[in-house]
Order: structure tokens, then C-alpha cells, then sequence
């Protein structure tokens, strides 16, 4: 029998604008990989997913840290951005940081039909600030961003990661994901020669995801916390 809720411990480490409790679940150890989804409360898939793998493994790991929801106050909105209509992945301290409008797609073949903020400066949204002061308390060697629905692996450079997500997710790797993303979490972390992959999850169904990606998405995890 499979495990319906999640026995892992959580970690306050800041709140939401709505002040909904921002939660990650640590590592026994030190760091090597944390795990970041939801930071787009359009994508829930990214919570999903990672969620039934965590409560069918029942894991508990000793290097791989986990936040399961960046964006809570989007996910329970239905809306990309966060409470303030921030989207938080143009909102980090980066040197391409830019004040002008978000232009996002709401289907993945439509013209970039919506606008968000970028916020009113680099890093103005609790979200972004207590992600930031996590990635510094925990000191990861990588960060695994999860984003759907391109089907792609992103980064700058093709490493270890990069190709045992893409053995496991079956996905292409891809260098550049073909727009600018200034202010992203990839780049604030890149300005730092901090290692970030992006897995983009296909477009399916959840419990498609579910049954496609669970087994090797689980064994992924386990593989990086050796």
C-alpha cells in the first residue's frame, strides 16, 4: 500500500506574500543537491510529481534538500506569478535583472498573450529573498529547478547532471531554451558558478507524469544522494 501524505519533516525557512509558510525539507547532511519546484504557480505538475515520488520512496536524504512549493500563494491562486503578480523567476538579484514587463504564453503554441511583473527591483519579493537566503545557509553543489512544459533539459553546459536527468526523464538536453530570461534563478545562480539545471516536464496528464516518470525519477534522486 502506498503511502498517501508525505511522512517527511518540513523546515519554515519564510513566508508568501499571503503569508502562506514557505517549507523545505533538509538533508541529514551536507548538501550536494537542492531540489526546487512550483516556483511558477501555473506548473503544479512540478509539486506533483515530485510529491508522489517522495511519499511511494518514503525518502529521506542524507545530501538532497527539497522544496516542494516556491510559490505557494500562485499555485492555491491558479496564477503564474505570485501574489503580487511578480513572476518570481525574473525577480532574483542578477545583473540582467530588467524592470520591463513579463511577457509569458498562456498555452505553449499561443503568442505571449500575458504580462507579469518583474518586481518593483532584483530580489523585491519574500519569495525570492528566503529562496536566496536557503541556497546560502544550505550552500548546494547544484540546484535541479523544475519548470514544465517545454520536454527539455536546460542548462549552460552539459555535465553529469544534465545527462543523468535527461537517461531518466528521456528528454533532450538543451543549452539555451531560445528566450531571455533575465533575473532567473539560472542566472543568479550562474553569476555565482553555482551549477542549475532546468528540467522542463513534458505537457501530459498527472497521472501520465506519474506513471512515465515515478520509477525514474525516484532512482534519479537516489542516485544523487550516493
Amino acid at each position: 500500500m502506498k503511502c498517501g501524505h508525505l511522512q517527511q519533516s518540513f523546515v519554515e525557512y519564510g513566508k508568501s506574500v499571503l503569508q502562506a509558510p514557505l517549507r523545505y525539507i533538509p538533508c541529514s547532511c551536507d548538501c550536494r543537491l537542492l531540489v526546487v519546484a512550483g516556483i511558477h504557480g501555473e506548473e503544479p505538475e512540478t509539486t506533483f510529481l515530485l510529491s508522489r515520488c517522495l511519499r511511494n520512496d518514503n525518502s529521506h536524504f542524507n545530501h538532497i534538500a527539497i522544496v516542494l512549493c516556491a510559490n505557494p500563494d500562485g499555485v492555491a491562486l491558479g496564477v503564474r506569478g505570485n501574489a503580487h503578480g511578480v513572476d518570481l523567476n525574473r525577480n532574483f538579484d542578477t545583473a540582467n535583472w530588467s524592470s520591463e514587463l513579463v511577457h509569458c504564453r498562456s498555452v505553449l503554441e499561443s503568442q505571449r498573450d500575458m504580462v507579469l511583473s518583474p518586481g518593483t527591483s532584483p530580489a523585491s519579493e519574500p519569495e525570492t529573498k528566503a529562496l536566496v537566503e536557503l541556497i546560502q545557509k544550505l550552500g548546494p553543489k547544484s540546484i535541479l529547478s523544475i519548470h514544465a512544459p517545454i520536454g527539455c533539459i536546460d542548462a549552460p553546459v552539459e555535465t553529469n547532471l544534465t545527462r543523468n536527468l535527461s537517461k531518466a526523464f528521456n528528454l533532450p538536453y538543451v543549452a539555451d531554451i531560445g528566450y531571455k530570461t533575465p533575473g532567473s534563478l539560472g542566472t543568479w545562480c550562474s553569476e555565482r558558478n553555482m551549477e542549475c539545471v532546468t528540467l522542463e516536464l513534458p505537457r501530459m496528464a498527472l497521472e501520465l507524469l506519474y506513471q512515465r516518470y515515478e520509477k525514474s525519477f525516484t532512482s534519479f534522486l537516489q542516485q544523487q544522494d550516493t
